[in-house]
């Protein structure tokens, strides 16, 4: 009798507490729905738009933060935006060239990097790292195409510094490979190696990105990196930059006051928007689905760097 009381008791707790529970289910997809309306006026804006998403750092290294990024770009791509992902793969690149017993050596922030290290640079980037992000992505459906700025010449490279050996800088970007690739619905994944005359080169991801997104025209330019972007004071994190026009950059650069790492990513963010990019973020790739709550929010995170006006 006991059993029976006991399972007639639960059964009227639990019909009791129904309409609490449909109402914490209601509540839940209330406020999901709002989030999508909110997001609405976002997605009419950059539906069509071609965005390029420069990759690298921890947000990489990391299986659970890259399965994050690569659905945020996936998302990208069903709501109509043309994406184009274009990565490094630094502390890669560094770990093989441990295993194979070659020195790793640095210069101004860039690897010097002779015919050896950039054969290393090659198998890293182009061998695992670019593999490793298509099939992640093709995972999710057949969404992606890899790439390296060898492939149909997309960067046409030179030596930047005879000091760094096959270092290069990008000389001509040939969009045509990449325009055709998104034309067909997929999402480029290009390494950042280019191709020179005289043999392959080790391609500063950050200038390869710009390059590219100036080349496509690109409406936005993402540098994911591991910091929540630029800071007035790094040591107060209440002082985040959220937005800065060119001159200010420019300013911030010849004030000598950015980090090594930051240098790069600013230095391209000034030159893609000087050549018409339409606006360049700087986003914290470690923060889950940072890229979605900066496109489709109204607060936005990260620092935006735009033109004057």
């Amino acid at each position: 009798m006991r059993e029976i009381d006991d399972a007639y008791w639960n059964t009227a707790r639990k019909t009791e507490d129904m309409p609490k529970i449909r109402q914490k289910t209601t509540d839940v997809a209330l406020r999901k729905a709002e989030v999508l309306v909110e997001a609405l006026p976002w997605m009419r804006k950059w539906s069509g738009a071609t965005v390029v998403v420069k990759y690298g750092g921890s947000a990489m290294e990391d299986a659970a933060l890259r399965s994050k990024v690569l659905e945020d770009i996936l998302l990208l791509k069903l709501m109509g935006v043309r994406v184009v992902l274009v990565h490094g793969g630094g502390k890669t690149i560094s770990r093989l060239m441990g295993r194979l017993g070659l020195g790793v050596d640095f210069k101004n922030g860039m690897r010097v990097t002779n015919d050896e290290t950039m054969r290393a640079v090659q198998m890293a980037l182009v061998g695992q790292v670019n593999v490793t992000l298509v099939e992640s992505l093709n995972k999710l459906g057949c969404y992606a195409v890899g790439l390296t700025g060898a492939d149909g010449c997309i960067l046409r490279a030179e030596q930047l510094d005879p000091e760094l050996g096959r270092v290069g800088k990008v000389r001509e970007v040939n969009a045509d490979l990449i325009q055709k690739t998104l034309d067909s619905d997929y999402i480029p994944v290009i390494a950042s190696v280019g191709f020179g005359t005289d043999g392959a080169y080790n391609i500063n991801a950050d200038f390869a990105a710009s390059q590219i997104a100036v080349a496509l025209h690109a409406n936005k330019l993402f540098f994911l990196t591991d910091v929540d972007g630029l800071y007035a004071d790094f040591a107060d994190k209440n002082s985040l930059i959220a937005q800065m026009s060119v001159s200010e950059a420019k300013s911030l650069v010849h004030s000598k006051k950015l980090s090594s790492g930051m240098i790069p990513k600013i230095a391209a963010a000034v030159e893609s928007i000087d050549s018409g990019v339409g606006q360049v973020t700087i986003l914290n790739g470690t923060f889950p689905h940072s890229i979605l709550i900066e496109m489709f929010t109204n607060e936005g995170i990260g620092t935006e760097i735009h033109r004057e006006g």
